[in-house]
């Protein structure tokens, strides 16, 4: 009977030369549900604030904890998937987001929900490393539009999850978290029938002693390799500073000064995300037409015009930047994690995964501190000082302009 049930679960996956587009969608879609529960957490910060009387800074504890959960484990688990490849990891992990989702749902203190959403953070770690390398496998060498279907995915998943969110947890309440654990099934479903493909794939590799290519280091200079990291790091700490107060607290701001609903600011939220998701994609074209180091500026500087004047603006105005800002800043991640790869194109596995650590991280270090500010002081004041972190991005015109086909390219 199992047997039979797990014949059905695997599908008949075959090898195919070329891109695997049915694999590259089915990763973006477990990305969309991954992300999508992912996203839930904060869109619940005002029932749980309401609920449990917690303060700013438990808030950002909550968010803090998911966020080191997530990216602490991520390059450790990505070091161990590219010497030792798991194949069903993906469906594992996608089971510890299931418990925690049940467990967020029924959680009755402060420590319960820490728990809960250090599960789903686990859940998230294993996850992304090893469909990122698995969207890689199933790219057929072409490793930017991959990485686009891969990616899309997640960003529309952080978009709905805060209006799904506002749909059935707010009117409902904690307990309809719950309802989000199908979307974990579903997934960890997905991901089982990927991970038959993966060994498949793998089995084929081991049989025909494959080899990857031999990639050259850089050819620029360790110190100014070294100084354009560095550079790139401020970068991700600008954006994710700011990204951290936008989707933990921009529904508290709208509440606060502008009288709206939770119901209300979930909209608006869901509206950000969307705006960030569709600039995600528009970075990785822009990137590759014009360079990545002139993406990067305009990217993080020319968000400052728009996020400095949203503080004085009335509501019609403070959302059309929201939306304006989402997409101006969200085009970023993409070209730096590709800027960085060129870099040290060596070290793609190496770099990709600090990047995508220091996101997580960042973002979780970024939710606190506002969350104490806000206590401190007020929503207003953090929404504020948050508005002015874009400005950092006028250190990107210091970054060499890296392209491909000159000195630094990344080999594929």
């Amino acid at each position: 009977m199992i047997h039979s049930v797990w014949d059905k679960v695997k599908g008949h996956p075959h090898l195919a030369q070329g891109t695997a587009y049915a694999i590259l969608f089915t990763m973006g879609t477990c990305h969309l549900l991954n992300d999508m529960i992912q996203s839930v957490i904060p869109a619940l910060y005002p029932l749980l604030k309401d609920t449990f009387g917690f303060t700013f800074a438990q808030i950002g504890v909550i968010t803090l904890v998911f966020q080191l959960t997530s990216s602490i484990f991520q390059p450790f688990i990505g070091l161990y998937a590219d010497r030792h490849p798991q194949p069903y990891s993906l469906s594992l992990g996608m089971c510890f987001t299931l418990v925690g989702l049940l467990s967020l749902a029924f959680a009755t203190n402060f420590l319960l929900i820490l728990l809960s959403v250090a599960l789903i953070g686990c859940g998230s770690s294993v996850f992304h490393p090893e469909a990122s390398r698995v969207a890689q496998l199933a790219s057929g060498g072409r490793k930017s539009l991959a990485q686009s279907i891969f990616q899309v995915g997640g960003n529309g998943g952080s978009a709905i999850g805060p209006l799904l969110a506002a749909l059935i947890v707010i009117p409902f309440g904690q307990h309809a978290v719950g309802w989000f654990a199908l979307a974990a099934l579903l997934a960890s479903f997905l991901l089982a029938r990927v991970g038959c493909w993966y060994s498949l794939l793998l089995r084929e590799v081991k049989s025909n002693r494959c080899r990857a290519t031999a990639v050259a280091a850089s050819p620029l200079p360790r110190r100014v390799v070294r100084i354009s990291l560095a550079i790139l790091v401020l970068m991700i700490f600008s954006k994710y500073f700011f990204n951290a107060c936008m989707t933990s607290y921009f529904t508290f701001y709208l509440i606060d000064k502008f009288g709206l609903t939770v119901q209300q600011s979930q909209y608006c939220l869901f509206a950000y995300l969307a705006a960030f998701a569709i600039g995600t994609l528009a970075g990785g074209f822009l990137g590759d037409r014009y360079g990545r180091k002139y993406v990067i500026l305009f990217s993080i500087l020319g968000a400052a015009p728009f996020t400095l004047a949203m503080p004085y603006l009335n509501l019609a105005g403070t959302l059309t930047m929201a939306v304006i800002t989402g997409m101006v800043i969200a085009s970023a991640f993409s070209a730096i994690v590709v800027y960085a790869t060129d870099l040290m194109p060596d070290k793609v596995g190496m770099i990709a995964g600090i990047f995508f650590g220091l996101m997580f991280g960042l973002g979780g270090i970024g939710s606190a501190f506002f969350g104490w500010l806000a206590d401190v002081t007020s929503i207003e004041f953090i929404f504020h000082v948050s508005t002015w972190l874009p400005l950092l991005g006028v250190v990107a015109v210091f970054l060499p302009d890296v392209r491909p086909g000159e000195g630094g390219r990344m080999i594929e």
